[in-house]
């Protein structure tokens, strides 16, 4: 009897083996042949070429948030719920949100900036190319460049509105370098702000072939006590046909100047 008990059990070891190991082979083939599907550059890097947009609401505000008369709840984006302000700065970052209905950089047509055009409720168009990726929002169709060509940071830099960005890849992550701000964008409607000390640094990654997991590293000694993270996921427009539409806010004010009306 001991001896049928003891068949019994090394067979049910067995099975559980054979199906622990046939799992592991069905995930790492997946795996596998997901990763040859990736689209790829001449030089072997991913290519995030095409139309991307989040469903988060990370641009009404970066932390968890309740409803609003300006905005649905939302879970936010920041890795442990809160930003970690200054006092002073926190301060200000309230000020920003009582008064976000006309103070709001975005509200006024400005430039999204970094990295609020990533999560911004419109989409944006990546161009990669094996030197540089162009991002291209509809918002505003500001255009910024990443340089992947090696080079570094100016030594003698302007402030920008969207930084300098530089990156490089870490397999197939790529790993981007961005400062040399100025402070005049918000990173939502809420009023969550940065100094002209901003320093980024932004990991891209493909999750799929439609999906991008986009993650951030968020640092500024004058508003910020610590380095911050967030993270959103990036979907790709398949839709026929699908394209950028000019969304430049900017000047609206001044269309009732144009075309310019005849002398009387």
């Amino acid at each position: 009897m001991n001896t049928t008990i003891t068949k019994r059990t090394s067979n049910r070891r067995s099975i559980a083996a054979l199906l622990l190991l046939t799992t592991a082979i069905i995930f790492l083939c997946g795996t596998a042949h997901a990763a040859e599907k990736l689209p790829r550059l001449s030089n072997g890097k991913p290519d995030f070429s095409g139309i991307w947009q989040t469903t988060s609401s990370a641009n009404d505000d970066l932390e968890p948030h309740s409803n609003r008369k300006d905005a649905a709840p939302g879970p936010g984006i920041v890795e442990g719920n809160v930003i970690p302000y200054l006092p002073q700065a926190l301060e200000q970052k309230k000020k920003n949100f009582e008064n976000r209905a006309t103070q709001d950089p975005a509200v006024k047509g400005w430039t999204l900036g970094v990295p609020r055009a990533v999560y911004y409720p419109e989409p944006f168009q990546i161009f990669s190319r094996t030197a540089n990726l162009n991002i291209v929002p509809q918002f505003g169709h500001s255009v910024r460049t990443i340089h992947t060509n090696g080079t570094e940071h100016p030594q003698d830099p302007n402030d920008w509105w969207l930084g300098d960005s530089r990156g490089h890849w870490e397999g197939d992550t790529l790993v981007v370098d961005v400062k040399h701000f100025n402070d005049k964008t918000w990173f939502d409607h809420a009023g969550n702000f940065h100094s002209d000390e901003l320093h980024i640094v932004e990991r891209w990654k493909f999750l799929d072939t439609n999906t991008i997991e986009y993650k951030a590293t968020i640092e500024d000694n004058k508003v910020f006590s610590k380095p911050w993270n967030i993270s959103v996921i990036l979907h790709r427009h398949r839709e026929k046909n699908f394209q950028l539409i000019e969304d430049y806010r900017f000047t609206l004010d001044y269309d009732q100047f144009y075309p310019p009306k005849p002398a009387p």
